[in-house]
């Protein structure tokens, strides 16, 4: 069982009328929660559409599974509820009805006095070490010291948190929506299957004619990167290194970097130049960074008849694509080959009208990217906030 702070409870920041309201109360997280795993609530369907209205909440990073037409054995009592998936220690805060996938998760329910989305959030400031096959809830978190107000200063930071959480949210929403704007008008500015003409045209480009049918192989060539043995990786630039891009650099927020040393210059690249995934995560594409490329990487150097970023949103269209995967294979590991790569068709309008249309989407893609740092803004806030909000408990869960 944890033990007690010597220190006084109380937060960094607080509301003006709670300041004179003394400590937080210690109590243990599971005096604060009921709990009990789904059982009742499983989906018996595996038919799950987007047109149906009731969510299936599974353990793990998807969550949401899907949607079910199933009525019966839907959880509607006591929302808002807590899921605590026993594998990983992630926690979800769940206002809707919903019906379970897995019997894993566990549905924590708040108690007398007990504010459920000041507890969660309570939650999600918690330091944890967790040993793997442990069941978390009952041997570890159940038994956590944490630092409750009065319910009535539970609710206010409640409140203040889920106005962050709404404002999030709608970022997120208009987030989507230039996405989805974005793909839309991708599918028009460029001709679909079989037609040589978008059904988008630019005013000045209407009367131009048809798109000029080629192959890739017709306007680019490419090469294939190096694979250096993790033993001649360095995680720091030396003398006579060169970034090494592989496929870890494609993941979202990744800090692993690694150099190597006097690569030959044929897998060198600059800003200048496209990079494209040709096995694993085939067809990912990548441009505007310097360094030496893996052997999972073509290099598609291109014929000046092409603008760069016009090739670029070709090569990133759902159409080409589905293009791509389909002929990299559907083994566990696709592979797409030199010759199939400069088998795909590409349409070309003049280079006018090519850079056109790369300055259209270029410009959805800044806002996309602005929408984007606006959500890490709040989200960072949010974070911050709560280090001030709640009291620190120099305790670490072992």
């Amino acid at each position: 069982m944890s033990k007690p702070t010597a220190k006084a409870v109380v937060p960094e920041l607080r509301f003006p009328e709670f300041r004179d309201a003394g400590e937080w109360d210690e109590k243990l997280l599971g005096s604060c929660l009921d709990y009990f795993q789904p059982t009742k609530y499983l989906v018996k369907s595996t038919a799950y559409k987007d047109s149906y209205k009731t969510p299936v909440l599974t353990a793990g990073k998807t969550f949401v599974l899907g949607y079910t037409d199933e009525t019966h054995g839907i959880f509607t009592d006591k929302l808002p509820v807590i899921i605590f998936d026993d594998f990983t220690t992630a926690t979800k805060f769940v206002d809707f009805p919903f019906k379970a996938k897995s019997s894993a998760m566990k549905i924590l329910l708040a108690k007398e006095d007990v504010n459920i989305k000041f507890i969660y959030e309570a939650m999600q400031v918690i330091k944890y070490e967790i040993g793997a096959h442990e069941r978390h809830w009952i041997s570890k978190f159940a038994k956590l010291n944490i630092a409750i107000p009065t319910p009535s200063e539970q609710q206010k930071i409640a409140d203040c948190l889920s106005s962050i959480d709404e404002l999030i949210t709608a970022h997120t929403q208009k987030h989507e929506a230039l996405k989805t704007h974005k793909k839309g008008l991708m599918q028009q500015l460029f001709p679909a299957t079989g037609e040589t003409v978008p059904k988008l045209r630019f005013p000045a480009f209407r009367g131009a004619g048809e798109w000029e049918e080629k192959t890739l192989k017709d306007i680019s060539s490419i090469n294939q990167g190096l694979q250096i043995p993790i033993a001649k990786r360095f995680t720091e630039k030396v003398e006579n290194s060169y970034f090494y891009i592989t496929n870890k650099f494609l993941l979202v927020n990744s800090d692993t970097a690694f150099y190597i040393k006097n690569p030959p210059e044929s897998v060198l690249c600059d800003e200048d130049d496209i990079l494209m995934t040709r096995t694993g995560n085939t067809g990912k594409v990548v441009t505007n960074v310097r360094g030496a490329f893996h052997n999972n990487f073509f290099k598609i150097k291109y014929s000046d008849e092409i603008f760069k970023d016009f090739l670029v949103y070709f090569l990133r269209s759902e159409s080409t694509q589905k293009k791509i995967l389909s002929l990299a294979g559907a083994s566990t590991i696709p592979d797409l080959n030199h010759g199939d790569f400069y088998r795909i068709e590409i349409q070309l309008p003049s280079m006018l009208e090519q850079q056109k249309i790369a300055n259209s989407l270029s410009s959805i893609d800044d806002l996309i990217t602005a929408q984007a740092q606006k959500i890490e803004s709040l989200k960072a806030h949010k974070k911050g906030l709560m280090q001030q909000l709640f009291p620190t408990v120099d305790e670490v869960i072992a």
